[in-house]
C-alpha cells in the first residue's frame, strides 16, 4: 500500500476538519445560522440610521452604506478568526489522539471556514448592492483583494498567538473578546482617518488594524486613498505575531496535546 505524502495527509485532515466545523456551525440552530450571515446587515442598518438621525442624510463623496458594508465585512472576518480560534485547541482536544491531527490544524480549519463565510457574505452584499443600485464602482479591485489577504494573514497570526496563550491562561481569550468592542470603534470602520483631528489620527494609527481597514477602503473608493497606511507597520505586526505564535506553539505543542 502506497504511503501518502505529508501534503496529502494535511489536505485530508483539513478537508475533514473543515467539514466538521461547518457542520457544527450549521447545526448550532437556526438562530445561530441566522446571525452568522445576517449580523453584518443589522450592524450596517443600525449605524446608517444613527448617521441619518444624528447628522442627517447629507451627501458625501462616497456611498456611506457601501463604506460601512466593506469595513464591517473586513472587521468581522478579523474578529471571528481571532475569537473563534482562541478555544480551537481545547474544543478539539479529543481529535489529538490521532497522530495525523495537530492542534494547529484545527486553527487553520476554523480560519478557512471564516474565509468561506466571508466570501458568501461578500457575494450576498454584491447581489444586494447591484439590485438596489448602490454605488459599487471599485477603484482598484486587485489592491482591495490584496488588502483582504493581508488582513487574513494578520488575523491568523494574531489568532495563533492568542490561541496558544489562552490554552494556558483562559482569561486571555475573554479579554481579547472584550477588546473587540473597543477595536470596532477604534479601527476606522465608521470613518476615515482623514476625517479626524491630527492628535486623534496619530493615536489611532498605532492600532495596526486601522492600516488594514484604511488600505481596503482606500483602494475601493475613488474619493479615498492610502496616504495614512504604513505597509511596513502592517507587515511588522503580522510577522512578529506569527513568529511569536509559532515559537510558542512549537515549544508548547506537546503540552497542548496532553492537557
Amino acid at each position: 500500500m502506497k504511503k501518502r505524502s505529508s501534503l496529502k495527509i494535511f489536505l485530508a485532515v483539513q478537508n475533514a476538519l473543515f467539514l466538521r466545523e461547518l457542520n457544527m456551525r450549521l447545526s448550532a440552530g437556526r438562530l445561530g445560522l441566522f446571525w452568522t450571515f445576517f449580523e453584518p446587515f443589522f450592524q450596517i442598518i443600525v449605524f446608517v440610521l444613527i448617521k441619518v438621525l444624528l447628522f442627517g442624510a447629507a451627501e458625501s463623496n462616497f456611498d456611506f452604506a457601501v463604506f460601512l458594508s466593506l469595513n464591517f465585512i473586513a472587521f468581522n472576518m478579523f474578529k471571528n478568526i481571532v475569537t473563534k480560534s482562541s478555544n480551537a485547541f481545547g474544543s478539539n482536544k479529543a481529535l489529538f489522539v490521532y497522530k495525523q491531527v495537530k492542534p494547529i490544524d484545527t486553527m487553520i480549519a476554523r480560519t478557512l471556514l471564516e474565509v468561506f463565510i466571508t466570501a458568501v457574505i461578500i457575494i450576498v452584499f454584491l447581489i444586494l448592492g447591484f439590485y438596489f443600485d448602490f454605488d459599487m464602482e471599485v477603484k482598484d479591485l486587485s489592491m482591495v483583494a490584496l488588502g483582504f489577504f493581508f488582513l487574513l494573514f494578520f488575523s491568523f497570526s494574531f489568532a495563533l498567538f492568542v490561541a496558544v496563550l489562552s490554552t494556558f491562561v483562559e482569561s486571555i481569550g475573554k479579554v481579547v473578546g472584550f477588546m473587540m468592542t473597543g477595536l470596532m470603534f477604534g479601527s476606522a470602520i465608521f470613518y476615515t482617518i482623514e476625517m479626524l483631528p491630527v492628535p486623534l489620527q496619530e493615536m489611532l494609527l498605532y492600532n495596526p488594524l486601522v492600516h488594514f481597514i484604511e488600505m481596503i477602503h482606500g483602494f475601493y473608493f475613488l474619493a479615498l486613498d492610502d496616504q495614512f497606511v504604513s505597509y511596513t507597520y502592517m507587515w511588522l505586526w503580522s510577522f512578529s505575531l506569527l513568529y511569536m505564535g509559532l515559537w510558542l506553539y512549537i515549544k508548547l505543542e506537546k503540552r497542548i496535546i496532553s492537557l
